[in-house]
């Protein structure tokens, strides 16, 4: 339900994420054994649209505990760091760091708010700053976000996000009729049990405070920190079955059926910062 901001959503969220952690490690939806085993979890899309990184810094931020930013080392990037506010996702990050034989100079792992990033990370400026997928819901202010991660992109760099699209959460559950208000800026507190690896988990910290924010406010914000818009995408596709008329196809993506109206499930922006000129 929608509700003015509760002053304790940040431990609140925090410790629903720290129960979920070891639950989320054992799960078949991570599949971990695999990922040690050589696995690249990255996704296709986000593959074609970052691009090469070999040789170039990398930052995550809210990155769990760190598949995705570990992915990015085994695709040649020099340096990855990622950061996130759990302490139990952040040490679960340094051991996979560890199995895969990956040192702190290759990739390192801090706890922090992201709003605190700038002052928690070893360097001030990355060559790429990526982040999602499904992390902006977590955060009140998206504007100090956008500043937040455009201040850490270095000259010449870009930052990259993926994400659900909003509208998805203004829908029923077959996404076919609006039931909430896309423009919402209340937060959305919730109660429900379990986690999205495992619907039956048996959890405590149930409760969780989320907000909803719309493109154009995630573009406007940064834009409005000074990065340059590269590209907005809007994709047919999702990770998971957020409505029960999608379908999942062979590359594990979840779609509506063949000839049923579309709309926007998943988004990606590309945001650069020129680099600088001497004169």
């Amino acid at each position: 339900m929608y509700s003015p901001t509760p002053d304790d959503w940040h431990d609140t969220n925090r410790a629903r994420w720290d129960e979920r952690v070891p639950i989320h490690v054992a799960s078949d939806y991570y599949e971990l054994d695999a990922f040690l085993a050589g696995k690249d979890v990255l996704r296709a899309f986000e593959l074609a649209e970052v691009g090469d990184v070999t040789g170039k810094t990398l930052l995550h931020l809210q990155c769990h505990f760190g598949l995705d930013t570990l992915s990015w080392a085994r695709r040649g990037a020099a340096q990855v760091v990622g950061l996130d506010f759990s302490e139990p996702a952040v040490e679960t990050a340094r051991g996979l760091a560890r199995s895969l034989e990956l040192g702190p100079e290759r990739a390192s792992f801090v706890a922090a708010d992201v709003y605190d990033a700038p002052a928690a990370v070893p360097d001030s400026a990355y060559d790429i700053v990526y982040t999602g997928i499904g992390a902006l819901g977590w955060l009140p202010d998206l504007d100090r976000w956008a500043e937040t991660a455009a201040s850490l992109v270095a000259p010449g760099g870009f930052l990259y996000l993926a994400e659900f699209h909003p509208l998805t959460d203004s829908m029923d559950e077959t996404g076919s009729v609006v039931t909430d208000d896309y423009f919402s800026r209340d937060a959305w507190v919730d109660e429900t049990p379990g986690t999205y690896t495992d619907l039956d988990a048996p959890t405590v910290h149930n409760r969780s405070v989320e907000w909803q924010h719309p493109v154009g406010r995630v573009v406007t914000a940064l834009v409005a920190a000074g990065l340059r818009i590269e590209f907005l995408h809007e994709h047919d596709f999702t990770l998971v079955q957020r409505f029960s008329t999608l379908e999942r196809h062979a590359d594990g993506h979840y779609r509506f059926p063949a000839g049923r109206p579309r709309i926007p499930l998943m988004y990606s922006i590309k945001a650069s910062r020129p680099a600088e000129h001497q004169g």
